[in-house]
């Protein structure tokens, strides 16, 4: 088997530039950042996308670190990790390449026909957290921020006493240096058996050393995501190579489409529909990528195009099963599925809550499923996103507030669903609800069933 790379130190670098402009148009007038900039959330993570302007404003701590803060008073991140450590991190991103092979094929895998919810409305409160405007609040003490060498992908274990029902799972080999090709043949070998490491982008991260641990837990065996041969002959058995070819259709350039998405809920609700935007954003949801990788793996084509052939990811076969048993762990950011005898069957890498928009705690159940929902924005009910003050109806769509999937739970307003955003889960959080991607909260809502129980971890 014969792999071909190609560098993609060219747009890695431009990234790079285009995030470091962002980052210094969101500052309140404390100075430029350092070029060689880390932002670390408060969890130990390094934060993988730039908040827009206006969203933080940046503070300084009292023993002279800078730190993003939000409209709540939140910390989005610390500045830190300057000079060598920031060095070696872009040398590291910089040596992912991108897979180039000529593929075996794909054909759609679809649903088995089952007794599910029809197409619903929802009524949340959960907009993504850039659409609501906050109360004034009153700044607190800023607690002690993670040190500049202590990046781990899971925040440091807290004691017993503060988390009594922490979940311990076989923790995953350290990932060495590996290309982006091989990355993604561990990321489809995951995404294959149930346990997703979230969008398929070539990269490790916190999303994928989670699918590891929750892999090994449910097989009790230990995966060593340095061996690639292995993992690729454990692709042989479970669909072949990670990457294939697709051939663009007409229905796939024709839509519908919009051109874009409003930010503001009543130019929402004008909308027909919330499609997709593009051709790319819907064939990245479609194989499970990460849009900027679909690109990546095929530089200049025209993806409008019918009987264009393209790279895309061959995801396998959708995990199938009966679900009897929810549990989403709010300090690892995951959600796992068992069936009646116990078992693991599934994870998925989620957004769960936030300090300030807490998920519920203890138990409750699925009271429903619904497949394409529509959504409602009642300000009474739930928040106030701008000036509306109006209940608003917004139409179904992969681009609306809960996405395709809404699993209602037992407690009012809250469920499990999707999200317009699939690169921010695990990544980042929501306003109560369990947010997943799009195609892994469809693939959950297939095994469910009104009753399913589901507990969350503190």
């Amino acid at each position: 088997m014969t792999f071909a790379f190609r560098s993609s130190i060219a747009l890695l670098a431009c990234a790079s530039a285009l995030a470091l402009a962002s980052t210094a148009r969101a500052q309140d007038g404390f100075g430029r950042l350092p070029p060689n900039a880390v932002l670390v959330t408060p969890q130990g993570e390094i934060l993988d996308y730039i908040p827009e302007s206006g969203e933080v404003q940046m503070m300084r701590y009292h023993r002279g670190r800078t730190v993003l803060v939000d409209s709540w008073g939140n910390i989005v991140a610390t500045v830190m990790g300057t000079g060598r450590r920031r060095d070696a991190l872009r040398r590291q991103d910089m040596n992912r390449e991108a897979y180039n092979n000529q593929g075996f094929g794909f054909s759609d895998q679809g649903y088995p026909n089952q007794n599910f919810s029809e197409p619903g409305d929802v009524t949340g409160s959960i907009p993504d957290y850039r659409d609501v405007t906050p109360d004034s609040v009153e700044r607190e003490p800023l607690p002690s921020q993670p040190d500049e060498n202590d990046m781990v992908a899971l925040p440091a274990e807290p004691t017993d006493e503060a988390q009594p029902q922490r979940q311990t799972l076989p923790a995953a080999t350290r990932i060495d240096k590996k290309s982006s090709a091989e990355i993604t043949a561990l990321q489809v070998f995951l995404d294959r058996e149930g346990f997703s490491p979230g969008v398929i982008d070539g990269k490790t991260g916190s999303n994928v050393t989670k699918a590891i641990e929750a892999w090994q837990q449910a097989t009790g065996e230990t995966l060593d995501p340095n061996n690639t041969d292995d993992i690729l002959e454990r692709l042989r058995f479970t669909g072949g190579l990670p990457i294939t070819t697709y051939t663009i259709t007409a229905a796939d350039a024709a839509g519908p489409y919009v051109a874009s998405i409003p930010e503001d809920y009543a130019h929402k609700a004008a909308l027909p529909h919330l499609s997709f935007t593009s051709t790319t954003e819907m064939l990245g949801e479609k194989f499970h990528m990460d849009e900027a990788y679909l690109r990546e793996l095929n530089p200049g084509v025209d993806f409008t195009v019918p009987g264009t052939i393209i790279k895309v990811i061959n995801p396998g076969e959708v995990k199938k099963g009966k679900v009897a048993r929810i549990v989403a762990d709010k300090y690892r950011k995951q959600v796992f599925a068992y069936d009646d005898a116990g078992t693991l069957i599934s994870a998925y890498p989620a957004s769960i809550g936030s300090s300030d928009t807490p998920s519920p705690s203890g138990t409750v159940q699925v009271d429903r499923i619904a497949f394409d929902p529509g959504y409602t924005y009642n300000p009474k009910i739930n928040f106030k996103q701008g000036e509306n003050d109006k209940v608003l109806t917004l139409q179904p769509g992969p681009n609306g507030p809960v996405g395709t999937v809404w699993i209602a739970l037992s407690k009012p307003t809250y469920g499990i669903h999707g999200t317009p955003e699939p690169s921010k889960i695990g990544k980042t959080q929501s306003h109560g609800c369990v947010r997943l991607t799009n195609w892994d909260a469809t693939e959950l809502a297939k095994m469910v069933s009104v009753g399913t129980t589901v507990e969350f971890l503190d």
